[in-house]
């Protein structure tokens, strides 16, 4: 029973991705709405039916009072076969209505809805640039995926579960006294005028301070991801103290705000304590009246109180779950500011996948600043042939890496073109272009995932033979062989921890290394590939790169100077311009920047010109 309602929707099923999703509330969430279209209709149907019902107990209580004021023997045989039916329909009708309203709300509804709310928006959130995620905390990211499918969620079931049935039994709470009494209906009418105007007041205010309230939380949360993240250099600059200081300060706001929020609860709680004494004492009180003057019998006086209580009872809740969908509504609107971001790098609309020819790339009048005055490239002109090695180096900030990441269109450039056997890469699909070029970074994170997951990320349908030959090109077989994490996983199933803190940096340079050689990708860029070995590992990774590099278009920036000194062109940044380009001995004998960087490098001198004294790391 629980699988056919609970298989009513597919959260996963295919969806036309929207780059520009909607930037207001209500359509932003009827976006999600359409795979749920018939089961809310029914969800409002079993709403109005359980109210019903509920009113149909409470007349039929005063029917039972009415009927009781005869003789016990006359009653059963006027009023028994009733009775029965009324006792059938509580044990059996009632139960079944209140089973499916639940089963609809609770098993269809409320797991997919949520569900489908956060797969979708981790799906457009995955599909933002390098540079998007750089603007923000991956903890606050993930903490409003997590948290605005669960409010969402919470929102709907809200409108199901406590706005339609209230609408339903206000409705039939009137015409069931209006059919007593027309007169038994004023006090009621004026008490909803009085319970909606104190709706209108907490609902204005609740909104605003609840998205205070979440931006609040979601602050602390990338607070203390961010430290934990970087718990090493935490630890290393011994900042215990500083960053609960920095945790603490955020915390402190979110508990003002916290504070700001529940004064409107506790306002809104006293307010309906009055309101409600008002509703029994108008109510029961006026019953009570035209009972004692003959125009109302006991059982409307039980209906009517049976009633008020009923209703008093409920408006409390009532008012906590119009309070929670506005609460609800309000944390949706804080992570709106970022699932409702526009994906603004896509693929153009006549995009091609890349046709890989030879691998010749072109960089034409190449511009980018990153919006500022300064920094990034200024003019890049550069053709590199097919199969050439092209080594590149300079100061930190001399655009090296930006220009990296132009070429796998992380970013889009500000002006210029860069074509790959003539194709502009801006016109072709990323996933193409990216599944081209081989990366080897300096920074060589890993997935929190096993080695082997790790590897075949380069190639996932690679056969094992093909990941271990990966490795050991790499010299990383022998160390996975050793590997084993704290469940006991070993080799290739060990899991290497977050960004693969369980290796040491040279492994998990090694580990990066597999993964680039599995891919075998016609293009191979390296930014600072031997960084974190030593200095015999990098001998013998040295020759796996030049076997890597093979039949390839090679571009790699370097440190150190003799990883490059074997390529057959070596370019020279400055300030985001190409200064020198040449080989190794031609750049040699012209004793400029790469001559200095050289001396400075393998000579021990210290070079004081202020103009070129800095690392030539970027």
């Amino acid at each position: 029973m629980f699988r056919f309602f609970e298989s009513r929707v597919d959260p996963f099923v295919d969806h036309p991705q929207n780059d520009t999703p909607p930037q207001r509330l209500l359509p932003f969430m009827l976006q999600y709405v359409g795979p749920f279209r018939r089961l809310f209709v029914i969800a409002a149907l079993l709403s109005v039916v359980v109210a019903g019902v509920e009113l149909g107990l409470i007349w039929a209580m005063g029917w039972i009072v009415d009927i009781l004021s005869g003789d016990p023997a006359q009653v059963w045989a006027d009023h028994g076969a009733a009775l029965i039916w009324l006792a059938l329909a509580i044990l059996l009708l009632r139960p079944v209505v209140q089973a499916l309203d639940v089963l609809v709300l609770n098993n269809a509804i409320l797991p997919n809805f949520g569900t489908l709310v956060r797969w979708r928006a981790h799906r457009h959130v995955l599909r933002q640039s390098v540079g998007w995620f750089e603007d923000d905390f991956a903890g606050r990211i993930a903490n409003r995926i997590m948290q605005t499918p669960s409010s969402a969620g919470e929102a709907v079931f809200q409108i199901f579960d406590a706005l339609s049935y209230a609408v339903a039994y206000a409705i039939g709470a009137l015409l069931l006294l209006g059919r007593a009494d027309p007169w038994l209906m004023l006090p009621l009418v004026g008490w909803l005028v009085l319970y909606g105007l104190l709706m209108r007041w907490t609902v204005r205010r609740i909104g605003p301070a609840s998205k205070a309230a979440s931006d609040a939380r979601s602050e602390v949360t990338g607070r203390v991801v961010d430290s934990y993240t970087n718990i090493h250099s935490v630890k290393m600059f011994a900042h215990h103290d500083r960053e609960l200081d920095y945790a603490r300060e955020a915390m402190s706001r979110t508990r003002v705000t916290f504070q700001r929020e529940m004064r409107l609860f506790t306002i809104m709680d006293v307010t309906l304590v009055l309101l409600n004494g008002l509703l029994i004492v108008g109510v029961v009180g006026l019953a009570v009246a035209f009972w004692m003057t003959g125009s109302a019998t006991v059982g409307v006086v039980a209906a009517a109180t049976a009633l008020t209580l009923r209703l008093n009872a409920m408006t409390g809740w009532l008012m906590w779950a119009l309070t929670s969908f506005f609460r609800e509504l309000g944390v949706v609107a804080e992570g709106m500011e970022t699932i409702a971001q526009p994906v603004t790098l896509t693929d153009a609309p006549d995009a091609q996948p890349l046709e890989l020819r030879e691998g010749r790339i072109e960089l034409k009048g190449l511009m980018h600043h990153y919006g500022r005055e300064a920094g990034g490239l200024d003019g890049i002109d550069l053709a590199i042939a097919p199969g050439e090695k092209v080594g590149l180096i300079g100061r930190s900030g001399a655009g090296k890496s930006t220009l990296v990441k132009l070429l796998l269109r992380f970013y889009d450039a500000e002006s210029g073109h860069i074509l790959i056997d003539g194709q502009d890469i801006s016109r072709v699909t990323q996933d193409s272009l990216r599944l081209a070029i081989g990366m080897v970074q300096q920074d060589s994170a890993l997935l929190h995932r096993s080695v082997r997951d790790n590897i075949l990320y380069g190639r996932p349908d690679a056969t094992e033979e093909q990941m271990i030959a990966a490795a050991r090109q790499a010299q990383a077989h022998e160390f996975i062989l050793d590997l084993e994490d704290p469940q006991g996983r070993r080799g290739y199933d060990a899991h290497v921890g977050e960004r693969g803190v369980k290796l040491s940096g040279g492994q998990r340079q090694r580990v990066t290394l597999a993964r680039v050689i599995l891919k075998d990708a016609p293009i191979l860029l390296l930014d600072e590939a031997t960084s974190a070995l030593d200095s015999e590992v990098e001998a013998a990774i040295q020759d796996t790169l030049y076997g890597m590099m093979e039949g390839k278009t090679v571009i790699a920036i370097a440190h150190r100077l003799s990883t490059i000194a074997r390529m057959d062109r070596i370019l020279v940044l400055d300030q985001g311009r190409i200064v020198e380009e040449g080989t190794h001995d031609a750049l040699l004998s012209v004793s400029g920047l790469y001559a200095q960087f050289w001396k400075r490098q393998s000579g021990g001198f210290l070079d004081i010109d202020p103009e070129i004294d800095t690392d030539a790391a970027e």
